[in-house]
C-alpha cells in the first residue's frame, strides 16, 4: 500500500488528513491508478469501508477481463527473430513475456557465472610465472560478449539434455510474490507480481506454483514480516520422479512431447492434495482468451 500510495497523491493526502480510513485506502490501492484515482477517491467519500471493498471486488473483475485481454495481445505478440547478417554473424531480436524473459534473464546469469568460473580457472593455470592476475584479464569479454557466450552455453545445455527443463535449479529462480488469497481464486484482489515489480496475471501465478519451490510468508497490518516458513517444494522430489516415470511425456490429448512440468488437477492453493492421482505432467499452457478461474 505505501508503495502504491507513492504515486497516489490525492489517496496519500486524504489518509494522512484522515478522510478515509485505512481499511478503504488499503481496498482502493490495489485498483487505483493516476487516471482512476479521482473517481476511486469519491467512492471512499461516499461509502463504508464494506461498500468499498464490494466496489473495489467488481473493479478487479472488470481489470482482469482487461488484463486477460492484454495477456492474450502480449502473448499474440511473443516473436523471436534469427536470420545471419551479411558477414555470416547471426542476428537474434525478439519480445517475450515478462514471466518468460525471467526465465531467460536468470538462465543468462547462471551460464555467465558457469563461463566465468571455468575462465577464471584456465588464466590461473596458465599465467607464466610472475605474472600478475590483473595483467592476465586485460582482454575480458564486455557483458554484451558475455551474454552472447551464455546463450550458446544455454542452447548447447538444452540440446544435450534432450530440451527437458526438469526440475528449476535452486539458486538461479524466478521469484513471484503472490498473495495466498490470489492463489486459491484469482479474482481475489491481491498481488501477483515478479522480484523485479512487474505484474503478471493471477492465473500466471497459480500455474507457476503448481511445481515449485514455496516460501510461506506472513505480514502484519502494517505490512511488517511477522514470520518466514522454510522453502518446501510444491512437489516433492521422490513423487516427481513416480509421476515422470508414470506419465513419461505431456499427457494432453494429442501432444506427445517427451517433457513436461508437474501440474495439480485441482490446485493445491484450493485445496487440493499433492498426491500421484491428483497430478499430471504437462507442458504450460498458453494464456486464455479470456477469464478463466482454476489451471
Amino acid at each position: 500500500m505505501a508503495r502504491a500510495l507513492g504515486s497516489l497523491p490525492r489517496l496519500a493526502h486524504a489518509l494522512a488528513r484522515g478522510e478515509l480510513s485505512y481499511s478503504k485506502i488499503r481496498a482502493l490501492t490495489r485498483v487505483a491508478t493516476t487516471e482512476t484515482e479521482e473517481r476511486l477517491l469519491a467512492v471512499g467519500r461516499a461509502g463504508t469501508a464494506e461498500h468499498v471493498e464490494r466496489i473495489v471486488r467488481g473493479w478487479r473483475r472488470m481489470d482482469r477481463k482487461a488484463e486477460a485481454q492484454e495477456t492474450a495481445r502480449r502473448h499474440r505478440g511473443r516473436a523471436v527473430h534469427v536470420y545471419q547478417d551479411e558477414d555470416g554473424m547471426v542476428v537474434i531480436h525478439g519480445r517475450l513475456e515478462p514471466e518468460v524473459g525471467a526465465v531467460l534473464m536468470q538462465a543468462l546469469a547462471a551460464a555467465r557465472e558457469t563461463l566465468y568460473r571455468r575462465a577464471r580457472t584456465t588464466r590461473v593455470e596458465d599465467v607464466p610465472a610472475g605474472t600478475s592476475f590483473a595483467n592476465s584479464c586485460a582482454e575480458a569479454p564486455t557483458v554484451e560478449q558475455q551474454q552472447a557466450d551464455a546463450l550458446a552455453l544455454v542452447a548447447e545445455t538444452a540440446l544435450h539434455h534432450g530440451i527437458d527443463p526438469g526440475a528449476p535449479g535452486e539458486r538461479y529462480q524466478v521469484v513471484v510474490h503472490v498473495d495466498a488469497e490470489v492463489l486459491a481464486d484469482a479474482d481475489t484482489p491481491g498481488h501477483s507480481v515478479l522480484e523485479g515489480g512487474a505484474r503478471v496475471p493471477a492465473e500466471t501465478s497459480q500455474r507457476l506454483a503448481c511445481d515449485a519451490s514455496r516460501v510461506m510468508m506472513r505480514h502484519a497490518p502494517d505490512g511488517r514480516v511477522t514470520e518466514v516458513g522454510a522453502r518446501t517444494r510444491t512437489i516433492p522430489p521422490a513423487l516427481r520422479r513416480a509421476l515422470h516415470h508414470r506419465d513419461r511425456g505431456c499427457r494432453f490429448p494429442g501432444c506427445g512431447l517427451p517433457f513436461g512440468q508437474g501440474h495439480h488437477i485441482r490446485h493445491w492453493a484450493r485445496g487440493g492434495p499433492t498426491t500421484l492421482s491428483n497430478l499430471r505432467r504437462a507442458l504450460p499452457p498458453s494464456p486464455p482468451r479470456g477469464p478463466r478461474r482454476g489451471l
